[in-house]
């Protein structure tokens, strides 16, 4: 599993196509969830070719399912901020060493560095019923936070059956809309990044931050 702390990661280079970010909203069947909300709205923005990808996403998905984007874009400051605070926490829980705090650390919060949410490359999502309301994914996104950290990985052991199904259905939509997801957090995916770009052999990152 290649997390993004790895130095692999850092060392892809990025050529930033200036591609600029677009408002999630303004891209009819595509559900945006407050939960995120930040003072500049930034978290309801992604590149624009992003939004388009997961556009296509949705178009293949079973009827009466779509997506619900809980973030996008994140500013540097606040990507920062959420390292730091886990990293905190794991110290708090007796993990002192340097690098396997920033490893364990990074399995969850990606370096300021290289992360996809800076670019405006990344979306955490989820899948809604006609009605709207979520569907069992086997795990809240950001799980983390509440405890469920088992079950973030995108092929956690003990999933229900409908919630390995449903997880397929998202992997499948996202994976064939050429975004790659980040192992331990099943509601992450990404296009254009440095992570992208090492997953799928891309000799470069189209987006870096913004």
């Amino acid at each position: 599993m290649i997390l993004l702390s790895d130095p692999q990661v850092m060392d892809v280079p990025v050529r930033d196509c200036g591609e600029p970010l677009a408002e999630v909203a303004s891209f009819r069947g595509i559900a945006l969830d407050p939960r995120e909300r930040d003072e500049a709205g930034a978290y309801g923005r992604a590149r624009t070719g992003v939004l388009v990808r997961l556009r296509s996403a949705a178009g293949t998905l079973p009827d009466g399912i779509g997506f619900l984007v809980v973030e996008g874009h994140r500013s540097s400051d606040e990507q920062a901020r959420r390292f730091a605070r886990y990293e905190d926490g794991l110290r708090r829980s007796g993990v002192t060493g340097p690098v396997e705090l920033r490893r364990r650390a990074a399995s969850f919060v990606s370096p300021v560095e290289v992360a996809p949410h800076c670019a405006g490359a990344a979306l955490d999502l989820t899948l809604v019923g006609a009605d709207g309301v979520e569907l069992d994914m086997g795990g809240a996104v950001n799980g983390h936070r509440t405890g469920d950290e088992r079950f973030c990985p995108l092929d956690a052991p003990g999933l229900s059956e409908r919630a390995r199904h449903h997880r397929g259905l998202l992997a499948r939509a996202m994976s064939g809309a050429g975004f790659v997801n980040y192992p331990t957090e099943w509601w992450h995916w990404s296009y254009g990044d440095r992570y992208w770009a090492l997953v799928t052999g891309a000799s470069c990152a189209v987006y870096g931050p913004v």
